[in-house]
């Protein structure tokens, strides 16, 4: 048997990438508007049906003498069901002018009213699919520069955090993860979610991985990380990747796999544990930066004209280092020492501050 290489293994399956958009329906999920379901609809309709008729069998009694034979309740509310029906068996009919008068102004509309709520509601049950099948063809066709999370875990959730709390879109997340438990709660905060395994291309490819701006690797174990790299970073070489390890002599394979920045979660952690044991201001302080919803938050913004030559040290924000041309410099280093123009400032913002002055900081393309 021949030897599979890595470009085999994580080469797409046509069998999913070229199969018709409707057997997608239950792999990806774009959240919508609250809509009701089937069987809550059609019990709603039904009940509108049978206020009509009720209705109309309350009027054709109080007029019970116009027709051809004199009417019980129950014969107004057979007549009523039979014309609204359009069954119309003919054998109770109206005889008088008030009551042929009564049946051309109220009945002949409430019954064309009656059809189009039954109508309706079969439509609407039986195109529900279809309207799903054209919204994730519209949104593969238009999706760009978006987000992709792997894995929904505590890390993802919290990644998931830090972007909504900076004011990236729901929608323009889309969360990969094998457990549809999971997905569903990444559904109701506005999420776009695909069902799958992330170590294959085809589920990469179905999130539009290879047109997205940045994907966040955040899988349980390490190995998965490493595997979910190599496969991102063949269909997106332009990506940002940032990926999570557990352990840090697993870092090195992140970053040949092709990934960006790497977050070794154990070490984090058991650094916090060590300082606040020691100085636990301090650990308060770090997860007050990290918080994205209160109190301080590490930001990124491009200089002003009149920064342009000063030193970063003397500006009014508090300034953690330079960006330039890619590159992060560290206030203390000798190139922070003046900004440049294109420079980018990595500063402590409150996160109290404005939405004007966000957008003016960061302009809406």
């Amino acid at each position: 048997m021949p030897r599979m290489t890595w470009r085999d293994r994580f080469r797409g399956d046509p069998r999913i990438t070229e199969t018709p958009v409707h057997t997608l329906l239950d792999i990806v999920r774009i959240p919508t508007t609250a809509r009701s379901s089937p069987w809550h609809l059609i019990t709603r309709r039904f009940v509108y049906a049978t206020l009509i008729i009720l209705g109309v069998s309350i009027v054709v009694y109080v007029d019970k003498d116009g027709y051809s034979e004199p009417l019980t309740f129950i014969d107004a509310v057979y007549y009523a069901a039979v014309s609204l029906s359009t069954t119309g068996y003919g054998d109770i009919t109206p005889v008088t002018q008030g009551a042929r008068l009564l049946n051309i102004l109220m009945i002949t509309p409430l019954r064309i009213a009656f059809l189009m709520l039954l109508v309706g509601t079969t439509l609407s049950v039986l195109t529900e699919d279809s309207r799903k099948t054209f919204q994730i063809q519209q949104w593969r066709k238009t999706v760009r520069n978006h987000t992709v999370i792997i894995g929904y875990g505590t890390k993802g959730r919290s990644a998931v955090d830090a972007l909504l709390a900076d004011g990236a879109s729901p929608t323009s997340i889309v969360v990969i993860d094998a457990d549809p438990g999971v997905l569903a709660g990444a559904e109701q905060r506005g999420l776009v979610t695909v069902q799958g395994n992330a170590t294959k291309s085809d589920v990469l490819n179905i999130a539009g991985v290879s047109r997205a701006r940045s994907v966040v690797v955040a899988p349980s174990s390490d190995d998965t990380a490493v595997l979910v790299t190599l496969s991102v970073r063949e269909l997106a070489p332009s990506a940002m990747i940032v990926a999570s390890v557990r352990e840090s002599e697993n870092q090195h394979l992140l970053m040949q796999s092709g990934a960006d920045s790497v977050v070794v979660s154990s070490e984090t952690a058991g650094r916090l544990l060590g300082l606040a044991t020691v100085t636990p201001p301090v650990v308060a302080m770090m997860e007050d930066l990290l918080s994205p919803d209160e109190g301080f938050a590490v930001a990124e913004r491009p200089i002003g004209d009149d920064e342009v030559g000063a030193n970063p040290r003397h500006l009014a924000d508090v300034v953690l280092g330079v960006v330039r041309s890619g590159e992060l410099y560290r206030i203390d280093s000798p190139e922070a020492e003046t900004v440049e123009p294109g420079d980018r400032l990595l500063y402590v913002r409150h996160t109290r501050d404005t939405q004007d002055t966000s957008e003016s900081i960061f302009p809406t393309e």
